[in-house]
C-alpha cells in the first residue's frame, strides 16, 4: 500500500476523527484467532505477524507479515466474521484504530466517505487474495531464494577443507567451542528465559553445560574421518561426512540444541545451517557472535556453521528441506515440521513428540522414586519432552507415593484443586494445556489456581480417572505438570503404559521404577519406546547424565514414532560410512 494510500486511511481530514493513535510492544497480541472483530488498524510504523495458533511451539505457523503503511484486520470489517488468524507485534509497532462502532455515524454523518473506505478495502482484500495464490503457486512450484542459494553454496565450498584435519585438530576446535558456551551458560541462559518466556535460568545454565562440556567429553578421543576400523575377514569402514546438514532450533532448547548439533556436525566434518524459530532470531545472532571468532582462530572457515539471520518463514525453512545442496535434515522441533523434514524428498533424521509413562511398581523405593519424577518434571519448568508426563502407580504404593511426592516439593491435588486448575490451565478445548502455562514454574500455576501447601511447590500431580485420548493428563504436557493413574497391580500397570504411549509419544521413553529383574525385563519386552529408563530421573536420563546413554539433544523415535532410528542421535549418525572389501576365496564351494 502506498503511503498517499495510508494518509487516506486516516490523516485525511474528513476522517481522522475516526482514528485513534494506538502503541503495541514487540510481542504483544494485537487481536487473537477466533476473537469477535471490533476495528481494524493503519499500521504506521513496525511490522505485524500473522500467524495461526496451534499447540505446537516449534512449527512455523506464521502466514505473513503487515508492515508499514499497511492495513490490518479490516476483513472483519467487511464479512463480519471472527478474526481468521491472530496478530502480534514483530517488531514495536505505531497504528491507528479504527473502531467498527464508527461506520454507523460515518453513513449519516460522510456517507460518500464510508463508501470510498469500504471500496479500497475491499479492493485490498482482492489485492491480499492474489498474493496468496501466488504464494501458494510458488509453494506447490520450485520456488528458490537467493539467500538460501548462497548459504547452501558457502557450506558446500566450506566442509571438505575439514577433511584432512586429523583428530587432535578437530577436538582442539570442540574443546574451545564447549568451554566458550560453558563458560557463557549462565548468561545465555538468561537471555533464552528472556526471550522466550519459558524455563528457568539455573535449569537453562546446567543444560548449556551439558551441552556443550557433557557432549564434548563423549566425542573427545573418537574418530570422525578417516579410517575407523578393518576387521579380520579384511574389511575396513572409513568416514565420509554427508556433508551440508539442516538443523531445525527448537523454542523450548534454542541454545542447548545449537551447541550440540554443532559440536556433532564439526566432529563428523560436516557443515550446518541452523534455522531458529522466528521467534528465538536473537538468539542465533549471540550464539553466531560466540561461535564464529572460534573458528576463525582454529583456521576453521567461517561458513561451516551458518544461521539464518533474516526475517525467517516457513516457507523458507522448506526450501532449505528441498535444496539439492542439502545433504541431510537433523529436525528437531514440532511434529508438523519433522513430519515436513521427512516429506521434503532429503535424507532426514526427526524426533517426536514425548508423553512418557513412569510405572512405580509395588516394590519401587517410593522415596527415590519420588524424589527422582520431581527432580526431573521440575528441570525447566517441565520444557523436557523425555521428561515423565504420567505417573503409573500401583494400588500397593498409591498412598506412600502420594505422601513422598509432598515431602519431594509436589502438590498433589484433591478434587477441588484439580477443578479449580484445569480450569485456569487447559485450552479451549480442554484436550491440552493453554500456552500460558507451557514452561511456566509451578508455583506460579499453583498461586493462580488458587492451590497453596506449606512448602514450594515444584511440581503439580493431578489424579486422574481413566486413560483418554482426549485426557489432558493423558497426554503431553511441557509445563511441571503430572498426571497420577491408580492401577490395581503391575499388569494393569504396564497395560496403562501402553495406552499412553498410544496416545502419545510413541517411541520415545519409558520409566519404571523397581528392583524386580522381571518385571523390569517384561516392561522393557512391551514398552513401544526407544529409551527404557530403571530408577532414573528421565529429563536427566534421556540426555545421558544419569544413565549410560549418549548424552544428545537430539532423540530418536525409530519406526515406533514414524522416525528413522531409535538412537540418541550423534556425530557417527551424521557419517557416510564407507567399506573397502578385499578379496577372499570362498570357504565352501557353493
Amino acid at each position: 500500500m502506498s503511503n498517499s494510500t495510508a494518509t487516506f486511511l486516516g490523516r485525511d481530514k474528513c476522517l481522522a476523527e475516526y482514528f485513534e493513535p494506538v502503541s503495541f510492544n514487540k510481542g504483544a497480541l494485537i487481536f487473537r484467532e477466533g476473537d469477535e472483530a471490533d476495528c481494524f488498524y493503519v499500521i504506521d510504523d513496525g511490522v505485524v505477524a500473522i500467524q495461526h495458533e496451534r499447540e505446537e511451539l516449534d512449527s512455523d505457523t506464521v502466514l505473513g507479515f503487515v508492515g508499514r503503511s499497511e492495513v490490518l484486520g479490516e476483513l472483519a470489517l467487511l464479512d463480519q466474521k471472527p478474526r481468521s488468524a491472530s496478530a502480534y507485534a514483530h517488531t514495536a509497532v505505531q497504528a491507528r484504530r479504527f473502531d467498527f462502532t464508527h461506520q454507523e455515524a460515518m453513513a449519516r454523518e460522510r456517507p460518500q466517505e464510508l463508501i470510498t473506505l469500504l471500496s479500497y478495502l475491499g479492493k485490498q482484500a482482492a489485492l491480499k487474495l492474489r498474493q496468496a495464490n501466488a504464494r501458494l503457486a510458488d509453494a506447490l512450484g520450485n520456488e528458490t531464494d537467493a539467500d538460501v542459494d548462497r548459504m547452501v553454496a558457502r557450506a558446500q565450498a566450506a566442509y571438505p577443507i575439514l577433511t584432512d584435519w586429523p583428530e587432535e585438530r578437530m577436538d582442539s576446535l570442540l574443546e574451545e567451542i564447549a568451554s566458550t558456551f560453558a563458560a557463557q551458560a549462565g548468561p545465555l541462559a538468561e537471555q533464552t528465559v528472556q526471550v522466550t518466556r519459558m524455563g528457568n535460568v539455573p535449569d537453562k545454565t546446567l543444560k548449556n553445560r551439558m551441552a556443550s562440556v557433557g557432549v564434548f567429553r563423549h566425542l573427545a578421543g573418537r574418530k570422525g574421518a578417516g579410517l575407523l576400523s578393518r576387521n579380520e575377514r579384511e574389511v575396513s569402514e572409513w568416514a565420509a561426512p554427508v556433508g551440508v546438514v539442516f538443523g531445525l532450533i527448537p523454542v523450548t532448547n534454542p541454545v542447548a540444541t545449537a551447541i550440540f548439533k554443532t559440536l556433532i556436525c564439526l566432529k563428523s566434518r560436516n557443515a550446518l545451517i541452523l534455522s531458529f524459530h522466528r521467534s528465538t532470531r536473537e538468539l542465533g545472532d549471540t550464539f553466531g557472535r560466540l561461535l564464529l571468532p572460534i573458528l576463525q582462530h582454529h583456521g576453521a572457515p567461517p561458513d561451516l556453521v551458518q544461521w539464518v539471520r533474516d526475517r525467517n518463514s516457513r516457507k523458507k525453512t522448506e526450501m532449505f528441506f528441498r535444496h539439492s545442496g542439502v545433504s541431510l535434515i537433523l529436525a528437531t522441533g514440532g511434529s508438523s515440521m519433522v513430519k515436513a523434514a521427512y516429506s521434503s524428498g532429503r535424507p532426514a533424521i526427526g524426533v517426536g513428540p514425548g508423553n512418557a509413562p513412569a510405572l512405580v511398581c509395588s516394590d519401587a523405593d517410593v522415596v527415590a522414586a519420588a524424589s527422582s519424577i520431581v527432580l526431573s518434571k521440575s528441570f525447566d519448568n517441565g520444557l523436557i519432552c523425555g521428561s515423565e508426563h504420567n505417573l503409573v502407580a500401583v494400588e500397593a504404593v498409591y498412598q506412600p507415593l502420594i505422601q513422598a511426592l509432598e515431602n519431594a516439593g509436589a502438590a498433589v491435588l484433591d478434587d477441588a484443586e484439580t477443578r479449580r486448575f484445569l480450569q485456569y490451565a487447559c485450552d479451549e478445548s480442554q484436550t491440552s494445556l493453554s500456552r500460558k502455562t507451557i514452561g511456566v514454574d509451578a508455583q506460579t500455576l499453583a498461586e493462580a489456581a488458587g492451590i497453596t501447601r506449606p512448602h514450594p511447590i515444584r511440581v503439580m500431580v493431578v489424579p486422574t480417572q481413566g486413560i483418554a485420548a482426549n485426557s489432558v493428563m493423558a497426554r503431553e504436557k511441557m509445563a511441571p505438570v503430572l498426571g497420577l493413574f491408580r492401577v490395581a497391580d503391575e499388569a494393569a500397570g504396564l497395560e496403562a503404559s501402553l495406552r499412553l504411549l498410544e496416545i502419545q509419544g510413541k517411541g520415545h521413553t519409558a520409566v519404571i521404577h523397581s528392583q524386580h529383574p522381571a518385571w523390569i525385563d517384561r516392561f522393557a519386552s512391551l514398552m513401544p519406546a526407544s529409551r527404557i529408563l530403571v530408577n532414573s530421573p528421565a529429563t536427566q536420563g534421556v540426555i545421558g547424565f544419569t544413565t549410560g546413554l549418549v548424552p544428545s539433544f537430539t532423540l530418536g523415535c525409530g519406526t515406533f514414532g514414524g522416525n528413522s532410528t531409535t538412537d540418541n542421535v550423534s556425530y557417527d549418525h551424521l557419517l557416510n560410512i564407507k567399506r573397502l572389501a578385499r578379496y577372499l576365496p570362498p570357504t565352501q564351494p557353493l
